[in-house]
């Protein structure tokens, strides 16, 4: 049989041999090939394979939940296994943080190491949504790196703070204390006098005139808390207006801000979510920050 132009004998051959697809593409014809065995036992392989995992392990959603496979395996299963294996082999060393004296922890290196190291750990998941991962703070939440704290610095009163929180609903022993809303109580000229005299105590007012002015309204609305340099009184958590460390702002616009509306910043207690390991070993790292009394 003679072979059409341009093709050989062997391709004329094959043509007879091996069917089409029926395609046809400007007169190109698709040899309808068999697979390669090789392929198709793999191919085959992996649906069996596919099914099997599927039976064994979570996989097809429902209406209520997932089926979780003959195996009961889960990655949630998997970390809460992790965590109470941790929380076994911690139980002697938190035990002995929970009762340990903070004020004479440095007197214990191994337990001092692992109450920082723990509370490092307390600091990153619960804390540094408001204070930053850094503990420098942001605008209205404190920075803890500073020697300038409203309510102590010193390790006890750290823990307490972080134990009762401050100015919350759900704790009766919370720190507490609330500024006069002066746009209740003064005039706005007033205001903005006493605005530059606050403003005066750490630098140099917008206005001196008014600085001036504002001495008066200061001694009579503002010493009870800040006392007479304004310094402030951490015992009631009245902060410092004369170091130039500011927790809302220290521009004239915010200060005045401050003073007419007032500021009521709130903390969450942690004694109903930490336990007093996690506490005691949260005071200890934020004290071991360098900021702390």
């Amino acid at each position: 049989m003679s072979s059409q132009p341009g093709k050989s004998h062997d391709g004329a051959q094959r043509d007879q041999e091996v069917p089409t697809t029926g395609h046809s593409w400007d007169g190109i014809e698709e040899y309808d090939n068999p697979m390669p065995r090789w392929w198709l036992t793999i191919f085959y392989i992996t649906l069996i394979w596919g099914a099997v995992y599927s039976i064994l392990m979570p996989s097809w959603p429902g209406v209520t939940g997932a089926w979780p496979g003959l195996l009961g395996w889960s990655t949630r299963g998997e970390v809460a296994e992790e965590v109470a294996r941790m929380t076994e082999a911690n139980a002697e060393i938190d035990a002995r943080l929970a009762a340990a004296d903070l004020t004479a922890l440095s007197g214990d290196p191994e337990l001092s190491q692992y109450a920082v190291n723990a509370g490092a750990a307390v600091f990153r998941t619960w804390c540094a949504q408001c204070h930053g991962s850094g503990a420098a703070g942001a605008t209205g939440f404190p920075n803890l790196l500073d020697d300038d704290w409203l309510w102590g610095g010193d390790i006890a009163s750290i823990a307490y703070t972080v134990t009762h929180g401050i100015r919350n609903e759900t704790d009766a022993d919370a720190r507490y204390s609330q500024m006069p809303v002066f746009d209740e109580l003064l005039e706005p000229g007033q205001i903005d006098a006493l605005a530059n005299y606050v403003l005066s105590l750490s630098g140099t007012p917008p206005d001196s005139a008014l600085a001036a002015q504002g001495a008066a309204l200061f001694a009579d609305n503002c010493v009870a808390c800040h006392m007479e340099d304004g310094t402030g009184n951490p015992e009631i958590g009245a902060p410092n207006l004369a170091d130039a460390i500011w927790l809302y702002g220290g521009d004239y616009d915010t200060v005045r801000q401050s003073i007419a509306g007032a500021r009521f910043g709130v903390m969450p207690n942690w004694n109903t979510r930490l336990t007093q390991s996690q506490i005691n070993a949260v005071a200890t790292y934020v004290h071991a920050l360098g900021g702390g009394e």
